[in-house]
């Protein structure tokens, strides 16, 4: 097999087709492990990731929003016509799709990447790996650690529910067109956590609070939130900043201030 451009690649949708079919494999293999679970593919494009995943004889369901791409897929997988869905993902209600658990992958454009994992998170209950492609830079943010400057509100907010991997990084001329940047392959699994620990909600907006000013000391990002003459505010934590807290961190913080 070999890549042919065959659709107009779209800016205003953030589209890089694929074209390095040992790549597009090794993506459809990253969820090798679960072989029970229905797979959701989001943006297939000209479905060079897709072939691989059909493979597999998986139960497979794309979700794409570019009307001229849905047409090339329904022509060259006239299998897949059901299972073709023109969405938004990030407006879509996966409940409608699926009723158990599946698997999420795709080839993620880089303008939504970051919002498709915000998505995965809401229905974390269900989706016990999710794998895909996305700029570098984001990557690197996901699968960070306490302590590093990666570290953002997204890589807390998962970490909490997921173990992510970086799994190989992709060179711009694997697409058409090239991307300015470097892309990597990442992986999500479902950790054991079956509750977080403390108020989920306030957990969220804390984690969002301190990260809004992610320069300043926890003491002063949480000002707003606890109040400038909060006791809680001399405790050592708040001397740190928001990437050096673990997620364990974080709860006990939350667990503090709900006292």
């Amino acid at each position: 097999m070999q890549y042919r451009r065959v659709i107009r690649p779209k800016k205003t949708l953030g589209q890089h087709f694929l074209k390095d079919l040992s790549i597009a494999r090794k993506i459809a293999n990253t969820i090798s492990g679960y072989p029970d679970f229905p797979v959701l593919e989001v943006g297939p494009g000209t479905g060079v990731l897709t072939q691989f995943l059909r493979e597999d004889k998986r139960n497979l369901t794309v979700v794409e929003i570019d009307t001229e791409s849905i047409a090339y897929l329904k022509k060259h997988y006239p299998d897949l016509q059901e299972q073709i869905v023109k969405a938004d993902f990030l407006k879509l209600d996966l409940n409608s799709l699926f009723s158990g658990p599946f698997c999420v992958i795709g080839n993620y454009p880089y303008n939504i990447s970051s919002q498709i994992f915000f998505k995965v998170l809401d229905y974390k209950d269900q989706i016990p790996c999710c794998t895909g492609m996305l700029q570098k830079e984001v990557a690197e943010r996901l699968a960070s650690k306490p302590g590093k400057k990666t570290q953002g509100v997204i890589t807390v907010l998962l970490t909490a529910w997921y173990n992510v991997e970086y799994l190989f990084t992709v060179e711009p001329d694997a697409f058409d067109p090239p991307p300015k940047v470097k892309s990597a392959v990442i992986r999500i699994t479902r950790n054991s956590r079956a509750q977080l620990g403390c108020d989920e909600t306030l957990f969220k907006t804390v984690v969002k609070t301190a990260f809004n000013q992610r320069r300043k000391t926890m003491r002063n990002s949480l000002k707003s939130l606890l109040g400038k003459e909060n006791e809680l505010l001399n405790l050592p934590v708040f001397n740190k900043r928001p990437e050096q807290l673990s997620v364990e961190e974080f709860i006990d913080l939350v667990n503090l201030i709900t006292l």
